[in-house]
């Protein structure tokens, strides 16, 4: 019979058949701690060990007893001497519930390295074994060489818990000696001053631990030896326990039924053994605060009691997670970015129908007949649909659900791309025709554009991005993929959190192919329409009279979307930049091509708001700029002359009214011949010339 072995192994019948201990096997602290964790709510622990039998037996029957209980043990660390890679290694896994098991020289190296890891506070809590004496991270930290003081020791150790078998009789009555467990401390402390040392401040001996379970031991024993006295008296055997030898197996096995059967209330409590001979007892659990060992409560393993005081305290004043709680945050658009950016495209929106409507109800103008009103009202419908991808490009998580975010994902490809293609191919058709009547138009000027060709263009450029969009959505549709980032801080929180950042994309399982064939057919229209914009620069044609316009418009957009395009997938990890990057190139393509292609227009059309269309000017070759001015200085010139002829006519009139009265006065004088000659000539010449000016 022992008093000091613990370790698990000592319970195999098989090895050790005749051994008994009043010291607890040291199995007996795992279902103490895994009651303990279940109490707290910690499913995933960590295990630091000392690589020694005794240790290694008792992570073995942890191990089994998490499992069953559907704890995780995240990692299982072991040293010999050193701990300090296997203390590393714990935060390195994101241990925060650890299970110490080591002796108490390694446990003062453990704690020192703790200390340097920063392994303790708030957001850790440490089991250890509770047999240690109460200040042993205080004292040998010289001898020992360790690296820590006093002071970082006892900041280390703060708050950790112990679990250790019962080493007191808990009730104050008396044992079988006759002694209560605190008069038999009271003797041992007397005693242990005799031998010189200072209890008074907590200063023990190595062992003051299990001196009670000593003490029981050598109970154990003497009850054992008498009962096996009585034994063999009554069997009459004439055999006596003085005759034992260690062949002598009849004696054995009476000492052996009368050890197992013993059952007494000694200094160390209820003393009993199970059938493997271990100790049957109670679990302590202790907490240290502010540098002392709290009772926390008590469990009965056979019983499945535990008995709590509601004591334990923790920094922080909340129980520690086992884990660091990652909380993913889906980044999303700015909602003052969102809300500003989309305040723009709808004011764009709204500028784009005015502009529409302008177009229509000015259809008759000859600046708005000569420049294809149907077709500028495509590259209109064009502008809007754009704009309304500017909005859908800042919907995501926080407006719809994941659900959902693949239709939006397919309406941004659908609305941007076939809005561009409208506004775009558009201002492109228009630049083609001007190209083809510059290179092959020369021999006949007056030749007429005729709008279908226009129209069959731009009918061919949406019909080509229809085939590819309803290829991809059929054969590989746009899906949601979350792209993770590395764990944040919060920025406000106190808790064991962090932050695991999610940004939402869409893409799907050949997203580069479906991306190249659309920048492919795209970037060739745009370089194909710069080359065009860049040949007729300096061109002018009465039947496309804001060409001119149009290849800046053309400039403009090839540019910002070769900018675009590229950027946008560098920054497309970074949703704010990215949105507002991509629907401000948006945003300024759109009002830079309504800006240069009907302000023009507007403020023509302001200028001379009485121009009406005549049909004698509307002839196949259209009215250039400067025909429709040479037509209104005619106009000016014609309205002079008509009040120049009126106040001829007026003169006439008087010269007529003077003639006939002065033939009523001289009827019978006849007229002077040189002077009636002369007024007669004079009203000649002013006739001719009213008809010359009338003629004019």
């Amino acid at each position: 019979l022992c008093y000091g072995a613990s370790s698990p192994a000592l319970s195999d019948r098989s090895r050790f058949p005749t051994l008994f201990r009043t010291h607890p096997s040291a199995t007996v602290h795992n279902p103490t701690r895994i009651k303990l964790m279940q109490k707290f709510g910690w499913s995933r622990v960590a295990i630091l060990q000392q690589a020694e039998e005794v240790f290694i037996s008792t992570v073995e029957d942890l191990e089994t007893r998490c499992k069953d209980a559907g704890i995780e043990i995240v990692t299982r660390q072991s040293f010999l001497s050193d701990p300090t890679d296997a203390v590393r290694n714990l935060r390195r896994q994101d241990a925060r519930i650890i299970v110490g098991l080591f002796y108490v020289v390694a446990a003062r190296r453990v704690l020192c390295e703790m200390y340097k890891q920063q392994l303790y506070g708030r957001a850790y809590v440490w089991f250890f074994i509770g047999w240690y004496e109460d200040n042993w991270y205080e004292v040998n930290l010289k001898n020992e060489n360790i690296s820590c003081t006093k002071e970082q020791m006892k900041i280390a150790a703060e708050g950790h818990l112990t679990t250790e078998a019962l080493m007191w009789n808990q009730n104050n009555q008396k044992t079988i000696s006759g002694m209560s467990s605190e008069d038999f401390r009271k003797r041992l402390n007397a005693a242990l001053i005799d031998e010189g040392y200072d209890i008074n401040h907590n200063r023990y001996p190595e062992g003051y631990q299990e001196a009670p379970l000593a003490y029981d031991a050598v109970w154990s024993v003497a009850l054992a030896f008498n009962k096996t006295m009585q034994r063999l008296t009554e069997q009459n055997s004439g055999k006596n326990l003085k005759d034992f030898t260690y062949t002598d197996k009849e004696i054995a096995n009476a000492i052996y039924a009368a050890m197992n059967s013993t059952q007494f209330l000694g200094v160390s409590g209820v003393v009993a053994f199970s059938s493997q001979g271990d100790r049957i007892a109670l679990t302590q659990i202790e907490q240290m605060i502010d540098g002392q060992y709290y009772k926390l409560g008590y469990y009965d393993t056979q019983a499945d009691n535990l008995t709590w005081f509601d004591k334990e305290k923790w920094d922080g004043e909340k129980v520690p997670q086992d884990r660091t709680i990652v909380r993913r945050v889906l980044r999303t658009v700015s909602l003052p970015l969102f809300i500003c950016m989309s305040t723009i495209s709808s004011f764009g929106i709204l500028v784009a129908v005015t502009l529409i409507v302008f177009n229509i109800w000015h259809r008759h103008r000859r600046v708005i007949q000569s420049s294809h009103p149907v077709c500028n009202t495509i590259m209109l419908f064009g502008v809007i649909i754009c704009l309304v991808s500017v909005i859908l490009l800042g919907i995501d998580g926080q407006f719809i659900t994941a659900e959902n975010y693949p239709k939006v994902c397919q309406a941004r490809a659908w609305i941007l791309s076939t809005g561009f293609t409208l506004a775009y191919g558009a201002m492109f058709s228009k630049v083609w025709r001007v190209h083809r009547f510059t290179t092959k138009t020369k021999t006949d000027p007056k030749k007429k554009v005729e709008p279908w060709k226009l129209y069959t263009m731009v009918s061919g450029l949406l019909a080509v991005d229809l085939v590819i969009l309803l290829t991809w959505q059929m054969q590989d549709p746009l899906q949601r993929r979350l792209e993770t980032f590395p764990l944040e801080d919060p920025i406000s929180s106190n808790d064991d959190v962090k932050i695991r950042p999610e940004l939402e994309h869409c893409e799907s399982h050949n997203n580069s192919v479906w991306l190249g064939v659309i920048y492919g057919f795209k970037g060739l229209i745009l370089v194909f329409g710069l080359f065009l914009a860049y040949e007729t620069r300096s061109i002018k044609v009465k039947q496309i009279n804001d060409s001119r316009y149009v290849g800046m418009s053309i400039y403009n957009v090839v540019v910002l979307c070769l900018i675009t395009a590229p950027v946008a997938m560098v920054i497309a990890s970074q949703q704010d930049a990215s949105f507002a990057f991509v629907a401000l190139a948006v945003i300024f393509c759109c009002f830079l091509s309504m800006l240069l292609i009907f302000v023009p227009k507007v403020i023509e059309v302001l200028r001379h708001p009485k121009d009406k269309v005549e049909s004698k000017f509307s002839n196949d070759t259209g009215i250039s700029k400067e025909d429709e001015e040479r037509y209104q200085k005619l106009i000016s010139e014609n309205d002079d002359l008509q009040k120049l002829i009126a106040q001829k006519e007026d003169k006439i009139r008087l010269l007529k009214q003077r003639l006939t009265e002065r033939e009523n006065k001289n009827t019978a004088q006849p007229f002077n011949e040189p002077a009636n000659g002369t007024t007669a000539g004079g009203m000649q010449f002013n006739r001719s010339s009213s008809t010359a000016l009338a003629q004019k």
